[in-house]
């Protein structure tokens, strides 16, 4: 075996398809093991990989066992991090897709893990790697627009097209029990990746309920939305959800100047553009610069054939050259991919309460970390025991069998296509743990 190679096994064959191909491609990855109790989406990656060896499991713990460097979790959004602590207790590095956790508890036994095992974990948030919020943060870092005061990120999503697909009619499916603000990190992480800043507190609020998620079986608000203070006074405001036309977007003012990215439908390039507006010191309005451009890549045209704008390349790239030794390889480690999510859990808390502003706890603190080791408050009945929350501030909603039996219906009708397989690589995990 190529040493030089970091042998990887992926678990959650829909979703997982893009770092599959990932380790397909490159010449420092190998793919040695596929996991996932959906059989058919194994028996798909056969077909189409009848010259690779690949070993293919339906059995996580089977999985774990074989010999292989890292894991990519590409499972259900609410269940990578029992998973993720599993894979680095067996020695594992891991490349976790988005979220990384649904508790608190989770959150405390995720960050010991990666202490106490060394192990590395990185966490998949690829709208961070587009383009322009890219970019956006090179030119933070290099002092482009002064200290940050204020930033938005907008990811608004309606998925109403592919829900068949991406939930398969069940009722228990994470996206049709998530609450408003738990998808979270597409909107906030980039900024939280650009400015390095940590998040203090939190306001969140819920968008209602309506036909559109009804019909399809989704109990949460539309979408949610948080402001966020971080450690040095700025704010962000961020949008994310199921509004009705989808929409990618990062805008950023500091002391001396201010960048955004173009939204998403605003042009072909989309949010591959960005817009700069910066003056060479604080209050010299006069001497500010425009420019608007399409940023060159870390390794142009590396990344085009990959999905969300390229950024599926650059997370599993870094992540495979970290590992490789490289300590400029830009990896989101376990204590960012926290500050990313927990403004949007405790978002959610801070709307269960009325709107009150919510502090954001450091996990860093070992202290801090006692306060909440036994929190498993969250919509996942199986994890909350008696903790659960309501999918909505005003309770969870009463949706007939029906509608479930109509998008499951959908779902096996799709399959008969690609169609379907398609669409579930969009979600994050196909793997049914049920």
């Amino acid at each position: 075996m190529d040493m030089d190679k970091i042998r990887i096994g992926v678990f959650g064959a829909g979703r997982g398809s893009s770092m599959i191909n990932y380790c397909k491609a490159a010449d420092h990855a190998q793919l040695v093991a596929i996991c996932d109790k959906w059989e058919e989406g194994l028996r798909r990656h056969r077909e189409r990989n009848p010259e690779l060896d690949i070993a293919y499991y339906t059995d996580f713990e089977e999985f774990i066992r074989h010999d292989m460097d890292a894991v990519v979790l590409a499972n259900y959004a609410n269940e990578h991090a029992p998973f993720a602590i599993k894979a680095m207790k067996a020695g594992k590095h891991v490349f976790s897709e988005v979220l990384p956790v649904q508790t608190m508890k989770e959150a405390v036994e995720l960050i010991e893990a990666v202490e106490e095992t060394g192990m590395t974990y990185a966490y998949g948030e690829n709208y961070c790697y587009m383009s322009a919020p890219y970019e956006m943060r090179r030119l933070y870092r290099e002092g482009a627009i002064g200290e940050f005061e204020y930033g938005e990120g907008e990811y608004v999503h309606n998925c109403e097209p592919i829900w068949p697909g991406i939930t398969y009619g069940e009722r228990d499916h994470w996206r049709n029990n998530m609450y408003s603000t738990f998808y979270c990190t597409h909107s906030i992480g980039p900024l939280i990746h650009m400015t390095g800043l940590r998040p203090v507190s939190v306001t969140g609020f819920e968008g209602h309920k309506n036909e559109r998620g009804l019909r399809k079986g989704s109990k949460g608000g539309a979408f949610g939305m948080e402001l966020i203070t971080l450690e040095n006074g700025g704010i962000i405001k961020s949008i994310h959800g199921e509004l009705y036309r989808n929409s990618v977007w990062y805008c950023a003012y500091g002391s001396k100047g201010s960048m955004e990215s173009a939204r998403e439908g605003a042009s072909p390039d989309g949010v591959e553009r960005i817009y700069v507006h910066a003056d060479s010191f604080s209050g010299a309005y006069d001497d500010a610069v425009r420019q608007d451009y399409i940023p060159a890549r870390q390794m142009e045209g590396a990344g085009k054939d990959f999905g969300h704008g390229g950024s599926d390349f650059y997370t599993m790239y870094n992540f495979i050259e970290r590992l490789l030794g490289n300590k400029d390889a830009d990896v989101i480690d376990v204590y960012e991919a926290l500050d990313m999510f927990l403004p949007g859990m405790f978002a959610y808390r801070s709307i269960l309460k009325g709107g009150i502003p919510m502090e954001i706890p450091d996990l860093r603190d070992p202290a801090v970390r006692e306060l909440y080791r036994s929190d498993t408050a969250c919509t996942d009945s199986r994890a909350a025991g008696d903790m659960l929350l309501p999918t909505m501030s005003t309770g969870t909603p009463e949706i007939d069998d029906a509608v479930y039996a109509l998008m499951r219906e959908s779902w096996l009708a799709e399959l008969q296509s690609d169609h379907g397989y398609v669409a579930a690589t969009f979600s994050q995990g196909s793997n049914k743990e049920e």
